[in-house]
């Protein structure tokens, strides 16, 4: 059985830090896509970051509002993604979810794994 199994998340001011972690288990995922998305009251669940470990050496991408304060990171021996989060901010609010897919995360509705979620609140 997959499961996707996320923590570290937390209460933290803004300009402040967090890290959370996302262990996968149940299958190899070394050649997928792996990654976060979250979601905020009342908004879709939207993209984060992800890295590729399907090329010689892993790809990363950011969505623009995160770029230069959150970064991706995984241990793909481990099945294990990190997202290092600096300079939050009250708009980073959500629960952030863990994702997993064989190819991308392209059409979210597609995506094959998800976590159950982890709660980041940022306080001003």
């Amino acid at each position: 059985q997959v499961q996707l199994v996320e923590s570290g998340g937390g209460l933290v001011q803004a300009g402040g830090s967090l890290r959370l972690s996302c262990a996968a288990s149940g299958r190899t995922f070394s050649r997928h896509v792996m990654g976060w998305f979250r979601q905020a009251p009342g908004k879709e669940r939207e993209f984060v970051a992800l890295i590729n470990w399907s090329y010689s050496t892993a790809y990363t991408a950011y969505a623009d509002s995160v770029k230069g304060r959150f970064t991706i990171s995984g241990d793909n021996a481990k099945n294990t993604v990190y997202l290092q989060m600096n300079s939050l901010k009250p708009e980073d609010t959500a629960v952030y979810y863990c994702a997993a897919d064989p190819t991308s995360f392209a059409t979210i509705t597609t995506i094959d794994y998800w976590g159950r979620g982890t709660q980041v609140t940022v306080s001003s």
